[in-house]
């Protein structure tokens, strides 16, 4: 059995951001794919409305990076939304140059745009109601075909391997340890660079439309590795996710109210008038706060979102995924509304990296919603995350292009070393931390804070830490432990960022501290090792 795995490239994740990534590079020296299910399983495939660009002549560059800077409440880096929105129409043209097929309007001349929250044009290009579905199997069809391009599924990265740069005096990243679940053994994956693609960390709450694959694995590794992070008390709920006992990660796309679907209390009234002009079309935080606000003003579970006044013919050519969801839980959107409920949906923060995808770390790179741009800002505005994946992929793989030649090859780095750990016989510890870890940040750390709830989170997760550091370094790995161990991670870069925002912006919202401060600043977390590890430090005599 071969544990020991040779590259130029390393890219861990095969979503959006990671096959985009991985061809364009590859006509560039041979790479490897990790998938740590099966290659449609994150979170690319399920995502349903659309990608925001500028395709159409009514619409203008100006008038995208102006919504996307009044959505992020003050906190996007205008230079990142900037470089976004010029390059989206070319990553467009890419997708369609791949073979995706996106919806065109009736009488086929044109591409079908949508409308969606925050977005003052017709923008959203779209595939019906599986946006992501269209993307994501047309890039793992043409991935397969490459030859040069090695797919590892049932793969999930354990941590980073970081060795001494000769030329430089700092550490760089040469590879990572991975966990092969179908084996059940560690390898080593060896590469001149490396790419976390690995998604968000929504599954730190109880409720999330994200798949169980969003353990916010990249985020803490890097954080492990000394990378900084930025802006992870931004946690965005998606206003409207299916409520059903049965129905656990449904999201309801917000492509509904772009075409005209109206939120209701559970008598049948609308109310969404009352916290914004834009009532349905008020950006994400807006509205999932409203809905978050009813259910508990009324002491009800969900309420409603209802697109039955349009016609049979508009629903079906619309949103045939929807009805087709839907109808499996008895629930037919032609006739009845749809019981919706907030949930987790998209980690705007991660880890910091510039406008070609480098992280701290050299050769480390980070790429779609793993890392933090400057794009999202304080609230990422609706399809604007896709986009986001496609346009650092293109541009991180050609910065990789221009170096790769450069980079020497390294020394091959120990293996790793289990001959201290042992079998576990208590798995169940794993169940319950995961069970408590996620509730505690539901109940805590949710749509709406206050310091005495993060407090408790806090001392929790120091707990839990400690519970997780004891089991991680005592047992053998497993899937489970490597999720588990990266979300406790991710939960505390979550709750010390909310502790550390003195102000209500965007999704974080604090009634202790309700007003906008007069000062927008990001929140930045330092690990410990970043200096010693990542910077150069000149000794003084």
């Amino acid at each position: 059995m071969n544990n020991h795995f040779r590259h130029d490239i390393l890219v861990i994740g095969s979503g959006a951001a990671g096959l985009a990534l991985a061809l364009n590079l590859s006509e560039f020296g041979s790479i490897a794919v990790l998938s740590k299910n099966r290659l449609k399983d994150g979170s690319t495939w399920y995502a349903q409305g659309g990608i925001a660009a500028v395709l159409d002549d009514t619409d203008s560059i100006e008038a995208h990076v102006k919504d996307t800077l009044n959505a992020g409440g003050g906190l996007c880096h205008p230079d990142a939304v900037r470089f976004t929105v010029e390059n989206s129409a070319e990553a467009i043209q890419w997708l369609v140059d791949q073979g995706v097929a996106f919806t065109r309007n009736e009488d086929n001349s044109d591409y079908h745009l949508t409308k969606e929250g925050g977005h003052s044009h017709r923008r959203i290009i779209h595939s019906a109601d599986a946006t992501g579905k269209a993307v994501h199997s047309t890039l793992i069809e043409r991935i397969q075909a490459r030859s040069n391009v090695d797919i590892f599924e049932q793969h999930i990265a354990i941590d980073l391997i970081q060795q001494a740069d000769a030329n430089s005096r700092r550490l760089r990243c040469s590879g990572a340890y991975v966990y092969n679940r179908e084996e059940d053994t560690v390898c080593t994956f060896q590469a001149k660079v490396v790419i976390l693609a690995t998604g968000g960390a929504s599954k730190a709450y109880l409720y999330t439309s994200n798949p169980d694959g969003a353990s916010g694995d990249g985020i803490a590794m890097a954080w492990r590795a000394g990378c900084r992070v930025a802006n992870m008390e931004f946690n965005q709920f998606h206003p409207t996710c299916l409520f059903h006992p049965n129905a656990k990660t449904l999201l309801i796309t917000e492509a509904l109210r772009g075409e005209g679907a109206h939120l209701k209390l559970p008598n049948g009234k609308r109310f969404m008038h009352r916290f914004s002009e834009q009532k349905e079309l008020a950006p994400r935080d807006i509205v999932a706060r409203a809905i978050d606000h009813e259910i508990k003003r009324l002491g009800c579970d969900h309420l409603y979102l209802d697109i039955s006044h349009k016609s049979v013919d508009f629903i079906n050519e619309h949103f045939p995924n929807v009805k087709k969801s839907c109808l499996k839980y008895g629930i037919d959107i032609t006739k009845d509304p749809i019981p919706v409920v907030p949930a987790a949906h998209y980690t705007c923060g991660g880890v910091m990296v510039d406008e070609n995808g480098q992280s701290d770390l050299m050769n480390l790179y980070a790429i779609g919603e793993a890392s933090f741009t400057g794009l999202h800002g304080a609230n990422r505005m609706a399809s604007n995350s896709l986009l986001e994946c496609l346009v650092y992929a293109r541009s991180a793989a050609q910065h990789i292009k221009e170096n790769l030649d450069t980079i020497p090859e390294m020394d091959t780095p120990n293996p790793w070393d289990e001959s201290r750990v042992t079998d576990s016989d208590e798995d169940v510890v794993i169940s319950h931390n995961w069970d408590e870890l996620r509730r505690f940040m539901w109940d805590y750390v949710g749509i709406v804070r206050t310091q005495k709830r993060l407090e408790r989170a806090q001392h929790r997760i120091k707990l839990l830490q400690r519970e997780i550091s004891e089991y991680y370094s005592n047992y053998k790995v497993s899937n489970d432990l490597i999720e588990l161990r990266n979300l406790a991670t991710v939960s505390q870069l979550i709750i010390r960022s909310a502790m550390e925002r003195k102000e209500s912006r965007g999704l974080h919202y604090s009634l202790d501290f309700p007003e906008l401060g007069r000062v927008a600043r990001d929140t930045i977390l330092v690990p410990t090792n970043f200096a010693a590890q990542n910077i150069i430090v000149d000794k003084v005599e």
